[in-house]
């Protein structure tokens, strides 16, 4: 396997917050604009989670979560492309996080259904655990 085939679940991640981060603005700077309050106002995450409605804080509340787990996600991709550890099993966990982290922002950014959105992140922090685990092995395993 050629081990860029890492890069892509991970540039569709970062993908996948540019995404949210976009959807974010499309939602809060109108929400904003009907509000007619003076921009300043919101001038702290508290401020505008009072001013503005739930459904238009879902987004902003989903970028600050892909700023979580993902980071391990990130450092560990890395980690597998230096070390020359990269093949088919975690190429495979590597889509799976993605794919769970996909539909867990896309149910946090509209309907926010809670318990469909922990399933989806449980799923996620597995796949992400099982790649960290078997590459945390294979490092214990070299040095025995």
């Amino acid at each position: 396997m050629n081990p860029v085939a890492i890069f892509l679940p991970m540039l569709s991640m970062m993908a996948l917050t540019a995404v949210v981060w976009f959807y974010m603005y499309a939602k809060r700077i109108p929400a904003m604009r009907r509000a007619r309050i003076s921009v300043q106002t919101y001038a702290s995450p508290e401020a505008i989670v009072e001013h503005l409605s739930a459904a238009t804080n879902y987004p902003a509340n989903n970028l600050k979560n892909l700023f979580e787990l993902p980071v391990i996600f990130y450092a560990l991709c890395l980690y597998l492309f230096v070390t020359d550890n990269v093949d088919t099993v975690y190429v495979s966990a590597a889509w799976l996080f993605f794919v769970f982290r996909a539909a867990h922002s896309a149910v946090h950014c509209t309907s926010n259904i809670v318990i469909l959105r922990f399933y989806l992140y449980v799923a996620a922090a597995m796949a992400l655990w099982f790649m960290l685990g078997r590459a945390l092995l294979a490092e214990l395993i070299v040095y025995v």
